[in-house]
């Protein structure tokens, strides 16, 4: 069967799965591998479930006529979505960066679905099966897609942008996140540029945060982008008013008050504000759009339980966003504050200097109540209290309830420390 003939077949059943226990009625099962799994051995299963048809690689699964052989699964559902992509007239945004994707992605998504048929990534499936099924949810009316994409090695977004072949780029930030995979600072820089080096080439179009110097050197006097800036008057003034605990900021005399608690998200407010303009948004719609947006899934969320006050921001952490909440939480004027901070992973041999570092920032913060949970954390030189597991942790909470006060409990996703919640 060639592209074009599965893809009619996609037209008629406009519906991918990939995994057998969310087979939905008459969709295509992409039967995919992984070093755990392959999904091959429940083509038939997915079949008898009610999906139309199965894609297989291997001939022995290959057992009913609704089962299409080809070479390689992963790459036909990647080449699927390109062919897929190219077929439609929605444009294409695609965005990376190494802290607040995700939450730009839901701005931005929010601001242009008040004018334009929008679809965009589900929460962060932003890799190599995540970009093609977000381009294969691409329907005819369809005006915007945004694309997000993630990566932890260099290449991965040079291979996501030419699945997705964007009309349109932006790069959040570069930090100090993946530091293992992408081997150092230069590496995330060279890694997340990658976006540029597909759209400037094709002289696509480039939105910029023009206050990073990192991004006003790589795209120089390129002249097909707008970017945003709080001083620089030649692109669209944005103004930061204050984060006391919620962004708030203004332009052409606007004020914009959001539901976004730190200063960090004033950059996310800012690439929707700026794509808003771009697309001829009314303001006055971009602001109800920014304003009514509600941060989920522990990502800088503000929870009141039992007399306490909680920014959860449990979903992820690297060094560089690690720095930006302490330096938030230290600006919140608010007395009782109490940091429960777990391990940064994917540090490789920055991993020791990198929590030393943080270790060190919440004393020159001048915190004086702080829990370090996790191996990385625990081997650090600290006077505060650290621990070595969760567990560790649980049970000294458990015999030392903390009384009411203000918390910023962040870590990486692997330390699922939301469920200090259950401990309060």
């Amino acid at each position: 069967m060639t592209l074009e003939e599965l893809h009619v077949l996609f037209l008629q059943y406009p519906s991918i799965c990939t995994d057998t226990r969310k087979i939905t009625k008459d969709c295509i099962f992409f039967a995919l591998k992984g070093p755990n799994f392959n999904g091959n051995k429940f083509a038939k299963a997915a079949l008898k479930k009610g999906a139309s048809y199965a894609i297989v690689d291997e001939e022995e699964h290959s057992t009913s006529e609704r089962c299409i052989l080809v070479d390689d699964v992963l790459e036909t559902l990647q080449k699927l979505a390109t062919f897929h992509r190219n077929k439609n007239t929605a444009r294409v945004i695609s965005l990376t960066g190494s802290n607040g994707k995700t939450t730009t992605k839901e701005l931005i998504s929010q601001v242009l679905s008040r004018k334009y048929k929008t679809i965009a990534t589900k929460g962060n499936l932003n890799n190599h099966i995540g970009v093609p099924l977000t381009l294969l949810s691409i329907k005819p009316e369809t005006e915007i897609a945004i694309v997000e994409m993630g990566a932890n090695h260099q290449g991965e977004i040079a291979f996501l942008s030419s699945i997705a072949q964007p009309d349109f780029g932006y790069i959040t930030n570069f930090g100090k996140a993946h530091l293992e995979g992408f081997g150092g600072v230069e590496g995330v820089i060279k890694g997340k540029s990658e976006l540029y080096d597909y759209l400037i080439p094709n002289n696509k179009y480039v939105f910029l945060n023009a206050d990073d110097p990192i991004q006003q050197e790589k795209l120089g006097s390129y002249i097909n982008k707008s970017g945003y800036s709080q001083e620089n008057h030649q692109y669209y003034t944005i103004s930061f008013v204050s984060a006391n605990p919620f962004v708030v900021l203004e332009m052409e005399n606007m004020r914009i008050e959001t539901q976004l608690i730190g200063k960090y998200n004033f950059s996310n407010c800012c690439a929707a504000v700026l794509m808003g303009k771009y697309f001829n948004v009314p303001l006055s719609e971009i602001k109800i759009a920014i304003e009514k947006y509600q941060p989920q899934n522990n990502r800088s969320q503000i929870i009141t339980k039992n007399g306490f006050r909680i920014i959860m921001d449990a979903y992820n952490a690297n060094p560089t966003s690690m720095q930006a909440a302490l330096e938030n939480f230290e600006l919140m004027e608010t007395d009782n504050k109490t940091l429960i901070l777990g391990d940064m992973f994917e540090l490789g041999q920055d991993a020791e200097k990198e929590h030393q570092s943080i270790v060190n920032l919440a004393r020159n913060k001048g915190f004086t109540h702080a829990f370090f949970v996790g191996e990385n954390f625990f081997n650090t030189e600290t006077s505060f209290k650290k621990f070595k597991s969760f567990d560790d942790f649980r049970k000294h909470l458990e015999e030392n309830p903390l009384k009411t006060g203000n918390l910023l409990i962040k870590g990486s996703r692997g330390m699922a420390l939301e469920r200090v919640l259950d401990l309060l």
